[in-house]
């Protein structure tokens, strides 16, 4: 076994890809210390191991790239060229497809420039150029000046850069079957006509292309520089800390040979997948004479001689190029088959789940139907059965227990007024009063039916806003879940949200009038006369007037205590009220009659708040809420059931770009589908 037989088993990384019909006919090995195939310098292809055999691949992603797939989140395998700015990106470009690229002071690559190879047997070469939509031929003479143009019209004449990308067909005999993606070079120093920002745009475009985990980044280096200080290297660092994914070329190598091949061997900057290096094309040396200089340079250099010819020539480069794209191009097939079938059935569903496109008004009052009877449906269970299951984490959306909290906080608003008002340094202060302006000529000790009638109707006053503000409270909180409940179901016609919004809120404003309206019936009610046939009534007031003989005791003989215990109010000292004997009697039966009666008043003004309560949104729920919105919807303001028709422009967009990219990943299916049934004849 030779020495080059040796090197070429010494090394090898072999992809492995997932789909089994590709496994089994597609398996490329990388071999970076492998002796490359001999290779004339007289024969014109630079490199034709693999040619016929990864083209079929090569055209697949080449395809899927003009569909542009990569918008619908699927990146493609690609080789980015990278690198500084006078790195001899052009030269290696040239070298590897026999064109001339365009050539000048600063940035010469404006836009991203996909150059797509083509090995052709045919001797005469076919070039064009792909942008906005248009197609452009040109020949080996003119291409540099037919780029330059179309970077003008992509990018503006100034010196500015544009991320549309401008694709260069090259179908030449003797080019390498590759596809690359040349990238602006980078500059940290703004020239006249550039932005101030143009290394951050530079640096933006370079990023979304080497960023991917499918992208191969070829990095370009000069010679002549230290590598540890190339702002590409740090770029590609960024994305690809262990370079397992970054090839490096080192251009200019004529030009500074000493230490060079301390840098490739030592590689301090982690190329994971080895260094090339070659030499410029000098003047006017053609394609040809300028491979043989550098096969003859490598060859017979004192310095550069040293350097493994596996290291070394474009033709090496080109090998290298060709076995990693063919490898990464079989190990993403099956990931990119499974991404499109992932992404078309997702977008299948949007599509399926957006509402139907209507083009009658049968049809638009066959859907409104529906949004009513599923926004009625969903209302009875949130409002009335207590089935919180398309709101399971809402709690705001739970309408049975909030309202119930917020009647146990009326309750509890309604009995504070009342122990607020109970004072102990004002105990029968005020029955007192009342019965000192209700004397009349009558039997004595004879508790006057008008007294008890004022304290009952300022008891009422004191509490006559809280129950006022509470059906305020409980009808904001209905309003808010019931817009809720109704934009949801109409989310997908937003024509008709503004008019199902207003129907809502003028219900709600009316029901709320309905509601204080008989509040305040109730308040006069209980102002007017004084009623109750609950047995606990005579019942709390006997156990009231039990302290009535201990009360009077005290008032009586000055020379007991005064102080009494008092249920609801506590221990008082009574002494205070000796002065009003004549009264004070019936000012204590006053007080505990009110105190029994009131107990019920609250209790009853509290049920009947909550029936009111319950009735109110159960009829708003079955009855009104259907009516509002059908009188807002067919009157003059809603615009009636054809405005269904009228498909806003949001729905409008969205359902388009779903249907044009459904279409585009069914095109991008076929075009691998038909690779992948193709691919079992291939063997690489």
């Amino acid at each position: 076994m030779g020495a080059g037989q040796n090197k070429r088993s010494a090394f090898k990384n072999k992809a492995v890809v997932g789909e089994s019909e590709i496994n089994s006919s597609v398996r490329v090995e990388i071999a970076h210390d492998e002796e490359p195939l001999p290779v004339s310098v007289h024969a014109p292809p630079i490199v034709s191991s693999y040619n016929d055999r990864i083209r079929p691949l090569l055209d697949c992603v080449d395809r899927l790239r003009n569909l542009k797939i990569t918008q619908e989140g699927i990146q493609l395998p690609t080789i980015v060229v990278v690198g500084d700015q006078s790195s001899g990106k052009s030269s290696v470009l040239e070298s590897l497809a026999g064109i001339s690229l365009p050539r000048g002071q600063g940035i010469c690559t404006r836009v991203p420039l996909i150059m797509r190879l083509q090995s052709l047997s045919d001797p005469q070469p076919e070039l064009y150029l792909e942008y906005n939509g248009k197609l452009v031929s040109t020949d080996e003479d003119n291409v540099a000046e037919a780029i330059s143009f179309a970077t003008d019209e992509i990018a503006g004449r100034s010196k500015g850069i544009s991320n549309t990308p401008l694709t260069l067909v090259v179908k030449k005999n003797g080019v390498p079957d590759l596809t690359m993606v040349d990238l602006p070079g980078i500059t940290r120093v703004p020239v006249h006509g550039q932005p101030e920002d143009i290394y951050e745009q530079i640096s933006a475009i370079i990023m979304e292309y080497i960023k991917p985990e499918e992208s191969i980044i070829l990095n370009v280096l000069s010679a002549t520089v230290d590598f540890t200080t190339c702002e590409s290297i740090r770029m590609s660092q960024r994305v690809d800390k262990t370079g397992e994914r970054t090839l490096a070329v080192v251009t200019k190598s004529d030009r500074a040979p000493e230490g060079l091949l301390e840098k490739v061997t030592t590689d301090d900057v982690n190329i994971g997948l080895g260094y090339v290096c070659v030499r410029n094309r000098i003047g006017n040396e053609s394609y040809q004479e300028a491979r043989a200089e550098e096969a003859m340079l490598f060859e017979t250099h004192h310095l550069l001689s040293k350097i493994s010819k596996s290291m070394v020539g474009i033709p090496v480069l080109a090998q290298k190029l060709v076995q990693i794209q063919a490898n990464i191009i079989s190990k993403c097939l099956p990931d990119i088959v499974g991404k499109i079938n992932n992404k078309l059935g997702a977008n299948i569903a949007d599509l399926n789940m957006m509402p139907q496109n209507l083009t009658t008004v049968a049809q638009a009052m066959s859907a409104f139907m529906r949004i009513m009877s599923s926004a009625k449906e969903s209302s009875r269970k949130i409002y009335l059965r207590v089935e919180f299951d398309e709101y399971p984490d809402e709690k705001h959306m739970h309408c049975t227990a909030r309202l119930a909290e917020m009647l146990s906080q009326f309750s509890d608003e309604l009995q504070l007024k009342n122990v607020e008002n109970e004072s102990k340094n004002s105990f029968l202060k005020e029955e007192i009063s009342i019965l000192e302006e209700a004397k009349g000529i009558g039997l004595p000790n004879f508790l006057p039916h008008t007294a008890f009638l004022t304290s009952l109707l300022m008891k009422v006053h004191g509490i006559s806003s809280t129950p006022v503000e509470f059906v305020g409270k409980i009808w904001n909180y209905v309003e808010s879940v019931l817009v809720r409940v109704l934009m949801k179901h109409c989310d997908n016609y937003p024509q008709l949200q503004s008019s199902i919004r207003r129907a809502a809120q003028n219900l709600v404003v009316k029901k709320k009038e309905q509601s204080v309206d008989w509040v305040m019936e109730i308040i006069e009610m209980e102002k007017l006369t004084d009623y109750t046939c609950n047995p606990e009534y005579v019942a709390t007031w006997n156990s009231l007037m039990a302290k009535q003989e201990q009360f009077m005791e005290i008032m009586n003989d000055h020379s007991k205590p005064t102080i009494i215990g008092i249920d609801g109010i506590g221990d008082i000292d009574v002494g205070y009220l000796r002065k009003h004997a004549a009264v004070i009697q019936q000012a204590f039966d006053l007080k505990m009659r009110m105190k029994a009666y009131w107990k019920l008043v609250l209790r009853r003004m509290v049920d009947c708040m909550a029936l009111h309560v319950l009735f109110s949104i159960q009829n708003l729920v079955n009855k009104d809420m259907e009516a509002e919105i059908l009188h807002e919807v067919l009157g003059p303001r809603g615009g009636g059931i054809e405005r269904l028709l009228e498909e806003c422009p949001l729905v409008a967009e969205k359902r388009y770009r779903l249907n044009r990219s459904i279409t585009l990943l069914k095109e991008s299916k076929e075009v691998v589908a038909t690779i992948i049934d193709g691919v079992s004849a291939i063997s690489i």
